[in-house]
């Protein structure tokens, strides 16, 4: 399949959220409730595990996921549930610069918007935390709302079609080599995330800033 044709200025620009606009770091947390680190490095490395999560971030209830890995590590269920109660707690501040670099391209008049893997269940209190922040977007795009996840072409379509942007008019950032690929692949200008710095300069280099 062709690449979609895009164009050198875009005008809007897309973000993802964990690990570019956030820190997300489980282990911090559950490193704060075992103390033992070979028994931390199991719960991290075959329980609580990212091909796990990513069920809640496609779409499935944390109750039914929980219930399934519970009845596979008995001996874990009071983390496998904290996963649940404190996953807000997983998300730590925001990233350095990147405040301030968001309210630069708003205060540029540059349109916002997000295309997030993010459980539906998980995201409204962390919306709500980061208020501030997520209300200079005009959209966001969660995973686990529209059951489809990065980096499938669909969820990149979807983006499009919802945010009313033809193929390289946005910019689309994640930390993410496989997704940043794939945004490309489906018309959007790639920036594979490092740190504000840089990204602040490819966006002043696009005339965005």
């Amino acid at each position: 399949m062709a690449t979609a044709p895009v164009v050198a200025s875009p005008r809007s620009v897309v973000f993802d959220v964990g690990n570019v606009l956030v820190d997300w770091n489980p282990r911090a947390l559950f490193a704060r409730h075992v103390t033992d680190s070979a028994r931390l490095d199991r719960l991290m490395g075959e329980v609580l595990t990212l091909e796990w999560h990513t069920q809640h971030d496609a779409g499935r209830d944390f109750a039914d996921t929980s219930a399934e890995r519970i009845a596979l590590y008995p001996d874990e269920a009071e983390n496998i549930r904290r996963w649940g109660a404190q996953f807000d707690a997983t998300i730590g501040d925001l990233l350095p610069g990147m405040a301030d670099l968001v309210a630069d391209l708003d205060a540029a008049g540059v349109p916002l918007y997000a295309i997030t893997n993010f459980s539906h269940e998980f995201w409204p209190p962390f919306r709500a935390r980061e208020a501030a922040l997520f209300d200079r977007f005009r959209d966001i795009v969660v995973s686990g709302e529209v059951k489809l996840i990065k980096p499938d072409p669909a969820i990149y379509a979807l983006a499009l079609g919802r945010f009313g942007l033809a193929p390289g008019e946005a910019l689309f950032v994640d930390d993410r080599q496989d997704n940043v690929e794939a945004g490309e692949r489906a018309g959007f200008v790639g920036h594979r995330f490092a740190d504000a710095a840089t990204l602040r300069a490819a966006l002043e280099g696009l005339g965005l800033l």
